[in-house]
């Protein structure tokens, strides 16, 4: 198994207008600086900013654009996400691109953050696909990563390496990088997580090996970031332990029935003592008012489509 050259593209991300030209900008860029790089992958809803009113069919124009791109450089790309309307529901669904310009898989968000995501449909498939003669990659977004469930069940699927979109703008942006570090080493696995700037996040992107470890961390202004990976670290920790030490994921196959909080039906009073999922009662008012707070802020019409052909 071959070591696999991955690079993150942490760039600012628009909400008034298509960040799509500025992708394949970026993208030229980096596989010109870097043509030995072998997979691509922008940061969760990179290509259109985080409103909902952008929301477009897929398979679309955007992602015919990724395959293009893809095809012209012979790379695997991951171009964060974008909304999709599907069957009058709303989704955050990433397309998974492979060398050749076809997508090989796409993947819906199951756990929206609200309130940011609210009139976001939950996707219900995991999304594990193969890298010929590399390895097996995993696909999570965002908030997401909360719930080791997610990142665990793509594990237990096979999968060596997660990539993790993200648009993280909030004060807790320094919680989830302890969340990363946490989920690449109870499964072993490496994290490759790019946030966006402005409107798409606060940066900080992070890579994790499969003993936890920092392998970069990014600051807060534009990067690329390129990255090459041992697979073979992944396999390595898991047969031998962790560190040579903890087992983590064999000691769950083992043990794996003890979890009866999982078993349909269970009674669960105390999560239902907590109350219903708050959300936010005046969803129109607030994406006018970060509509308005992006427009200011950039100085520029509200054209959310300009750029894309």
């Amino acid at each position: 198994m071959k070591p696999f050259a991955i690079a993150g593209i942490q760039m600012k991300v628009s909400a008034v207008q298509s960040n799509v030209e500025m992708m394949k900008l970026k993208l030229d860029i980096t596989m010109n600086l870097y043509p030995w790089v072998e997979m691509v992958v922008f940061s969760e809803l990179c290509g259109f900013g985080p409103l909902l009113h952008t929301a477009q069919e897929v398979p679309g124009l955007f992602e015919q654009e990724m395959q293009k791109m893809a095809k012209k450089y012979g790379i695997w790309l991951v171009p964060g996400s974008i909304f999709e309307k599907r069957e009058g529901k709303i989704y955050n669904t990433a397309s998974v691109i492979n060398p050749q310009g076809e997508v090989v898989s796409r993947y819906s968000k199951m756990f929206p953050f609200y309130p940011y995501e609210v009139g976001v449909t939950p996707g219900d498939q995991f999304c594990v696909f193969d890298v010929p003669n590399v390895g097996k990659f995993g696909i999570s977004i965002c908030y997401d990563m909360w719930f080791p469930e997610t990142i665990r069940t793509l594990s237990v699927m096979g999968a060596e390496v997660i990539i993790h979109p993200t648009l993280t703008g909030t004060i807790d942006r320094e919680i989830e990088l302890s969340i990363a570090r946490a989920m690449a080493s109870v499964n072993q696995c490496f994290l490759f997580d790019v946030n966006g700037l402005d409107t798409g996040g606060s940066g900080r992107s992070i890579v994790c090996g499969p003993d936890g470890g920092v392998i970069y961390q990014a600051g807060s202004t534009e990067e690329i970031i390129p990255i090459e990976l041992d697979i073979e670290r992944v396999k390595r920790s898991r047969e031998l332990g962790l560190l040579r030490l903890g087992q983590p994921l064999k000691s769950f196959r083992d043990h794996i029935g003890v979890f009866g909080i999982y078993q349909a039906g269970a009674p669960l009073p105390y999560l239902e003592s907590l109350g219903p999922l708050i959300k936010p009662t005046k969803l129109d008012k607030l994406t006018k008012l970060k509509l308005k707070e992006s427009e200011i802020s950039q100085n520029e019409p509200i054209t959310a489509f300009k750029g894309l052909k």
